[in-house]
């Protein structure tokens, strides 16, 4: 079905588009997931998924439908990003397409219905089976941002699996400074200090366009702090190689072109911490070779999203099934076992 309709979505504009998938994945379109093979179950963070790959944030910002992603074949969801009072984003357009590189440039800049709106929504599947995490951001115009990830962490706690904490992404200006190191230190202790007795997995999500200083000093505050994991990475500024005519555009780029960058950093992360934090890996995957790649590299999890919008939901089956096929051919018994094996 997607071969067939993905030629009258590229007609539309790529917000609309977005809409009408939504739209589409609510009213149950498209097939129900076989169960996984038990040999991509994992446990990580103290969260059992059956399978390794993640819808990441950004696909279904207002926690929609999670529950539709999992059915498709998803191992978890991630919604959001979420800030704790509702905001428009960035001006239209702010989504482009790059489809010669297979990659998108976006400037929403979280736009997204508040908190209470996504915390309504995810206390009404509440019990349902499945990982479905929430990723939570600062208001644009806060005088506070660290006090609104500390909001998000208090008022999501009871409804998500795990939260993510998003300081990466580059279209709300200045956000990004929360990666420097005392920045950071002050953000951790404070989203620690929200969490409270909760066993609520935290996991701090970094940009990929970062030095090998800045990587030495957040795996240095991360480790040991209480945070149960990195998602590495977000989008880029960097346009190295693209030849889209929208490669120009402002904003994060993610797709194809994102795979080497992101795994890259992905791997500098994993010898930073010396293997004893989770690693999510996002950033390019559009096959099961690619996430394969994320998992030798380190990743204990991997997200994806752009892929979909070129390969369409049969990229869930397709990367489960050659993940399978290349555990096995190289002798691992279950994913956990291929992980950071070339780190």
């Amino acid at each position: 079905m997607f071969r067939l309709l993905r030629p009258l979505l590229f007609l539309l504009d790529a917000e609309r588009a977005h809409r009408l998938t939504l739209a589409a994945v609510g009213m149950g379109m498209g097939k129900t997931a076989k169960p996984d093979d038990p040999m991509l179950s994992t446990t990580v963070a103290g969260l059992t998924f059956p399978n390794p790959v993640g819808i990441a944030a950004g696909f279904d910002k207002n926690a929609e439908v999670p529950d539709d992603m999992l059915r498709l074949g998803f191992g978890f969801a991630e919604v959001g990003t979420v800030t704790p009072e509702p905001q428009d984003g960035n001006p239209r357009p702010r989504i482009f397409r790059l489809r010669e590189d297979e990659a998108v440039i976006n400037r929403l800049g979280f736009n997204n219905e508040g908190l209470e709106a996504v915390r309504d929504r995810l206390a009404a599947r509440h019990g349902l089976p499945g990982q479905v995490g929430v990723n939570v951001g600062a208001n644009k115009d806060s005088v506070d941002r660290i006090r609104d990830y500390a909001t998000g962490v208090r008022g999501m706690g009871r409804w998500a699996s795990y939260i993510t904490v998003n300081i990466s992404s580059p279209n709300t200006p200045g956000l990004r400074a929360l990666q420097d190191r005392a920045e950071l230190t002050r953000l951790v202790s404070a989203v620690i200090a929200a969490r409270g007795p909760l066993l609520l997995p935290l996991f701090v999500k970094v940009a990929p366009d970062l030095q090998p200083e800045d990587v030495a000093d957040i795996a240095d505050v991360i480790t040991g702090s209480g945070i149960d994991g990195l998602i590495i990475s977000n989008t880029t500024l960097a346009r190295d190689g693209l030849t889209s005519r929208n490669a120009d555009e402002a904003g994060g780029m993610s797709g194809k072109p994102l795979m080497e960058r992101s795994t890259a950093i992905l791997r500098d992360f994993r010898r930073a911490t010396g293997g004893k934090l989770p690693l999510i890996g996002v950033g390019g995957i559009s096959s099961g070779a690619d996430a394969y790649a994320k998992i030798r590299a380190g990743a204990s999890l991997v997200q994806l999203y752009t892929g979909l919008v070129y390969k369409g939901p049969e990229l869930i089956t397709d990367i489960k099934r050659d993940l399978v096929r290349l555990l096995r051919r190289d002798g691992f018994r279950r994913v956990s076992e291929a992980v950071g094996v070339d780190s």
